[in-house]
């Protein structure tokens, strides 16, 4: 880990019982606005964790009661805007640790409170599981100040809520809530505000008792596999049990399951 006492401050670490990681947004005062040096901080935080064999299931949390994350900090960018400067350091940044985030090889949850808006929702949909607080507001507002989602979330979005929701929500750049971002599948679960971060580690545990090198194979199979034709993804997926078979994971999780126990698993 870099020593970066700022970075440190700015996006917290630490591992919770039974592998499980949690990365903290820490700018409350800024609604967690993401700037350059908080998402170098991520990406470090990213690769460290992609090669540490502890963690098995990473949550994203963020400190404050009003917000997950409103996205990139506009005020940091005003300079390059006004300037008319085509490098964009925030936005490269931001695409880079997405792409991370989603690729990464442990299944990562966000734990959405308050607003989670703009780039901060594109982030959530880059995780893979989505906890959200009752009071939680999520939404792409980028359109009412001259903009579009341009960190995956006109790609994601659609996915997994589908075309006519993704357009309306991006058109009008309105705020829904957490129940209505239920009902089109943006969230997983909507849980009381103040049990939203023991929510996701009640369910960061039960993932974490299953076998990692299972879960990292399925998370690259759901997402590669979602790209291909039918066949060549039914092909995939075979290819991929095929390498479950044989594993010491799989051998234990029989054994525990005859022997009537828990299962310990290793990860290979």
């Amino acid at each position: 880990m870099a020593d970066d006492t700022a970075g440190e401050e700015l996006v917290r670490f630490e591992i919770e019982a039974g592998g499980i990681g949690v990365m903290t947004l820490n700018r409350p005062e800024a609604l967690n606005a993401l700037t350059v040096a908080m998402l170098q901080r991520i990406r470090d935080l990213l690769d460290q964790i992609a090669s540490n064999p502890e963690v098995r299931v990473l949550i994203l949390a963020a400190a404050g009661e009003k917000a997950f994350c409103v996205g990139a900090d506009l005020k940091s960018r005003a300079a390059e805007y006004e300037a008319g400067t085509v490098h964009d350091p925030l936005g490269l940044l931001i695409r880079d640790v997405f792409g991370r985030m989603e690729g990464l090889n442990v299944p990562v949850i966000a734990a959405i409170q308050g607003y989670a808006l703009g780039g901060g929702m594109e982030m959530a949909l880059a995780c893979d599981l989505r906890v959200a607080a009752d009071t939680a507001k999520v939404g792409f507002p980028e359109a009412k100040v001259g903009s579009l989602p341009g960190a995956g979330g006109t790609q994601r979005l659609t996915r997994l809520a589908g075309p006519g929701y993704a357009k309306e929500m991006m058109f009008t750049g309105d705020h829904i809530t957490a129940q209505d971002a239920l009902a089109i599948g943006l969230v997983n679960r909507v849980v009381p505000k103040a049990q939203t971060l023991a929510a996701a580690l009640e369910l960061a545990a039960k993932i974490a008792a299953k076998s990692p090198l299972v879960l990292k194979l399925l998370k690259r199979t759901l997402r590669e596999g979602a790209e291909m034709p039918l066949p060549q993804a039914l092909a995939y997926e075979q290819a991929m049990i095929g390498l479950v078979l044989d594993s010491a994971d799989a051998h234990e999780g029989c054994r525990a399951f005859i022997e009537k126990r828990k299962a310990e698993f290793k990860g290979c």
